[in-house]
Formats: structure tokens, sequence, C-alpha cells
């Protein structure tokens, strides 16, 4: 997709919204809103949320209307995921979050052009495809998934990318925890710039 597609959205395809806590990276354990955007073409084999890959499976929603079932609840804070979210422009969804009082964070594999006014970028790169060069100047954390033990070179290939801002996490596939969570607790001791994240959603088993 070039960049000339991706035009600003007066509605966008969103699978759920939901309020719960977030459960992983930098920002676990806050409350926050959720806007999952259907639409990905990424295709990372062990997601866990493939029914979200199909845009046109879901409603297209309008801002308003996005904006207005993030405002029920208590929480300030909006996180905005897929699917892949930068499929669309959204510099207008974020504009109008902020507007209510929001702070405005996205988890994305980075792979189309930066839109939208964020407070935090959670860049999760992915093996399947490129990203962008956008991304690395910008993310506040890099979150690299670790499948397999060739995945710690992938992560450190992507961290010599980012900004010395840019806080560095490492989390276990959920399917394969139990072997690599050690792996994982002795790579960060023998290299203490990353930090440990772990899906704690689900051993809440929360959304």
């Amino acid at each position: 997709m070039e960049l000339a597609e991706i035009e600003t959205r007066t509605s966008l395809p969103v699978m759920e919204a939901f309020y719960t806590l977030q459960g992983e990276g930098q920002h676990s354990g806050k409350a926050a809103y959720f806007i999952r955007l259907g639409g990905c073409d990424v295709g990372c084999h062990w997601c866990d949320v493939k029914e979200s890959w199909e845009a046109d499976k879901h409603p297209y929603t309008s801002l308003e209307t996005i904006v207005s079932g993030a405002k029920q609840y208590p929480g300030r804070l909006a996180v905005v995921t897929g699917g892949e979210p930068l499929m669309y422009n959204l510099d207008a969804l974020t504009e109008k979050l902020q507007q209510a009082g929001f702070q405005t964070n996205i988890e994305t594999s980075g792979v189309y052009p930066l839109t939208g006014h964020w407070d935090w970028i959670c860049f999760s790169p992915k093996k399947f495809k490129e990203p962008h060069p956008d991304i690395y100047p910008a993310a506040h954390e890099l979150k690299a998934i670790i499948y397999n033990k060739s995945d710690f070179a992938f992560a450190e290939e992507h961290a010599a990318k980012v900004g010395a801002h840019c806080s560095l996490l490492l989390q276990p596939e959920w399917s394969r925890q139990e072997m690599m969570l050690p792996l994982i607790i002795d790579y960060i001791k023998d290299n203490p710039k990353w930090k440990m994240s772990l899906q704690t959603h689900k051993y809440m088993n929360i959304p």
C-alpha cells in the first residue's frame, strides 16, 4: 500500500472495543480502553487475533462513535491496536481522542508509514514484513516477541535502529512461554538493557 492510499478516514473497521487493564509492555497494569481495528496483511502464524485480519468482516464505525464509546469509562488511556492499525490514517481518530482528554497509545508492527498523534508508540516488529523506516526514531517501546532462539538476534537487529529513549522489551510468545521464558530471563541477565514483558492479562484471564 502506498502512502497516497492511506487517506484520512471518518470511519474505521472496528473488530472490538473494550475497557480492561493493559496486560503487557511498558504500560502494563493500567486501566485502558482498547480499540482493535480490523485488517492486517503481516501474517504472523502465531497471531492470537487472526479473526482481525480481514477488514471487511468488521463494521466501519464513525470516529465520533468510537470516541463516545471510550468516554463511557473513567480511564483516559486509549490503546489503538489490531490487526495492523497503521493500515489506516489515524490522524483524525487520535486528534478526537486527545481532544476528549485521552492519552493515545498504539501497538503496531510498523510496516506502514506512521500516522496519528501518539503519546506512546509500541513497536513490535515481525519477521514476516519489513518495518517502514518512519517507526524507528518515533518508537517509545520496542517489544520483541520471542518464539524461537533466533528471535534474540532479530530483536537486537531492531534495537540497533531505535532511538536511545526507546524501552527494550522481550516477550515470550504465549504458546511457547514455558520453553522460552527461562531463555529470556538468562538473556536479560546477560544483556540488562532489555526488560521482560509478560502477557499478564492472560495470566489474570481478562480480555
